[in-house]
């Protein structure tokens, strides 16, 4: 089953990010804590969204996503920034009935894409994902700016 996350669902989507950094070799990255997920999520204005696979009641995978936009077909589409099912219930269904719901809100919403990233290790999750008919990016390159680049660019003065 397939539900959207609601605030009592905090402690194990926090869990269950905690679980994927160290799936994918980066517990020390991992830093959000139960108090910012709760404001992203349910906060005043939120902005970010998680949805959970339940197997017998129990939490057993999670994806939480945001809206993104492409200037180029002029809608929004939906970024996935996390997919996780926990090891015990992986070939299940779980990731495949995630990604279809949230295949269904771009549908519904008239989104035109939904997007994501993995690494490039992660051979199970690519063969998962191609089966599904997704294709990578492969003439893009991701950049990020985090921790002291990122506040060296963003410094009053910087830009002038």
């Amino acid at each position: 089953m397939i539900r959207t996350a609601t605030p009592d669902d905090i402690p194990v989507i926090h869990a269950m990010v905690r679980e994927l950094a160290e799936y994918e070799k980066a517990p020390d990255e991992a830093k959000a804590s139960r108090q910012q997920l709760h404001e992203a999520l349910f906060g005043e204005r939120p902005a970010v969204f998680a949805h959970l696979a339940e197997e017998a009641g129990e939490p057993v995978g999670f994806a939480l996503w945001f809206l993104n936009f492409s200037t180029w077909r002029g809608v929004h589409g939906i970024y996935l920034e996390d997919l996780y099912v926990r090891p015990g219930a992986r070939g299940g269904g779980h990731g495949k009935a995630l990604l279809t719901e949230l295949a269904r809100i771009c549908v519904e919403r008239g989104y035109e894409r939904l997007e994501w990233s993995v690494l490039n290790w992660n051979r199970p999750s690519i063969e998962f994902y191609e089966a599904l008919g997704a294709r990578p990016q492969d003439e893009w390159t991701a950049y990020r700016l985090t921790d002291g680049a990122l506040r060296e660019l963003g410094k009053p003065g910087s830009g002038d």
